[in-house]
């Protein structure tokens, strides 16, 4: 038996425990609270406080720009009473009672950045998702996916009192800051395989060569700009989605399971009426898009990160932060990292193997500096584009730049689900100060 396949023997046994015996459903995704009957590793879990502050750039709001959030892999709006931005507690509604125009998206959990950002584009401006021509051409899919009435349809249009284009923030988590990069190089440079297989009234305004500056802020937490060595740990995507989905079906207690919208719909895959989700999932599993790199496996390895990054460049008109986090810990006689005690048990085994892994992944060597992680993401992949990027990373000192990753610092002792508020923590507050240090943004 190989190092690999005993990690993911391991991984499928800690798992069970961690489903059995954890308590899930009453606290790790519980909304923040003072209740006496909390363990004492929860107690001091709530105690762990964001080690990055978030101030405003300038003293007075300078623009009123919505926030649209963009979740990350095996992501969702909201389900079974769980949001993915939160937990229990609602971050948009929260950020919605202190004035600000807060959005979420929901888009493909399981599939390519290119794939995510031509929904998300549809999902804010409205209309029906088109994929491109040359690209589904390529990738052997639809063209077209779902329609959508649009979360903020005036996105992008001339603002009849300022004279300005209606401009939106993001902010993505894990995969969706991926997503958000790839929206943003579509909408100022288009792209010149769709100009050229698709006639000028056929072709989307996402792929169109005219520049979109439609976007003022960017923040991405925990994503991978430079891949994840957690994919080498996976064998297929749905199966690994499946045991995620089964920690979230634990919340209710096990009266419900969880049941995620895959958004296959462009591979021929909807679920059908009557359809159990069993057998939906079985159905996707032997669907061809998992043997193309059309997909989220592929974009979320080191190498597939590596040939988004190629092509997807900061853009001059974009403020753009990163933020990063890990909860590992050095052991004692190595560099190699292992989980903190207060990681969710979920991400126990495939941190450890992110913790110590070593190899070179068609050229790109994995060495220790890989090795600190929050449990899916390695902390190093977090501050920009590094692999086959041209992007600059500067340490934000207050004064942003534009164009360049405004790389904020670590988020100490936090995993991979703590930095979206699903767990005993309350990071409500800091995400208030996010979303007003975008408001400070200048033009």
């Amino acid at each position: 038996m190989n190092y690999t396949t005993s990690f993911r023997i391991f991984f499928s046994f800690t798992l069970v425990i961690t489903l059995l015996l954890y308590p899930l459903g009453n606290t790790a995704w519980a909304a923040p609270t003072s209740d006496p009957a909390l363990s004492t590793a929860e107690r001091s879990e709530q105690k762990i406080l964001p080690s990055i502050e978030i101030e405003p750039v300038s003293s007075k709001k300078e623009n009123n720009y919505p926030i649209v959030l963009v979740h990350g892999f095996v992501g969702f709006d909201e389900l079974l009473g769980i949001e993915y931005w939160g937990g229990l507690t609602d971050y948009e509604r929260d950020l919605r009672k202190r004035g600000h125009e807060v959005y979420t998206a929901e888009i493909g959990p399981v599939t390519s950045n290119w794939d995510r950002a031509a929904e998300l584009y549809a999902q804010i401006k409205g209309g029906t998702v088109d994929y491109g021509k040359a690209h589904a051409a390529q990738h052997g899919h639809h063209r077209f996916g779902r329609s959508y009435s649009g979360l903020y349809p005036a996105w992008g249009d001339i603002d009849p009192e300022t004279g300005s284009i209606n401009k939106i923030h993001l902010i993505g988590h894990s995969m969706g800051g991926q997503t958000i990069r790839t929206l943003i190089q579509l909408l100022e440079n288009g792209h010149e395989n769709e100009s050229a297989s698709t006639s000028g009234g056929d072709l989307s305004p996402l792929f169109d060569s005219t520049p979109q500056p439609w976007v003022h802020g960017v923040v991405t937490i925990s994503s991978p700009h430079d891949g994840t060595t957690f994919t080498g740990f996976v064998d297929e995507v749905l199966p690994q989605a499946q045991k995620l989905l089964a920690g979230f079906g634990t919340l209710t207690g096990g009266k419900k399971k969880a049941e995620l919208d895959l958004q296959l719909d462009q591979w021929g895959l909807k679920r059908e009426r009557g359809e159990s989700f069993h057998d939906y999932i079985q159905r996707a599993k032997k669907s061809k898009v998992w043997k193309t790199s059309d997909q989220s496996k592929w974009d979320l390895s080191p190498n597939g990160a590596k040939e988004l990054n190629q092509w997807v460049n900061a853009s001059p008109n974009v403020y753009y932060f990163s933020i990063a986090n890990e909860q590992t810990r050095s052991s004692l006689f190595n560099r190699k990292q292992r989980p903190e005690l207060l990681m969710n048990p979920l991400f126990y085994a495939g941190s450890i193997h992110m913790g110590r892994y070593r190899g070179n992944e068609n050229g790109i060597t994995i060495n220790a500096d890989w090795w600190q992680n929050d449990g899916i993401v390695n902390t190093n992949s977090m501050d920009g584009p590094t692999i086959g990027s041209n992007d600059q990373i500067v340490h934000y000192d207050g004064t942003p730049q534009r164009g360049k990753w405004n790389y904020m610092g670590k988020m100490k002792s936090f995993d991979h689900f703590d930095i979206v508020g699903a767990g005993v923590r309350d990071l409500r507050s800091w995400y208030r100060d996010l979303a007003t240090m975008l408001s400070s943004l200048p033009e």
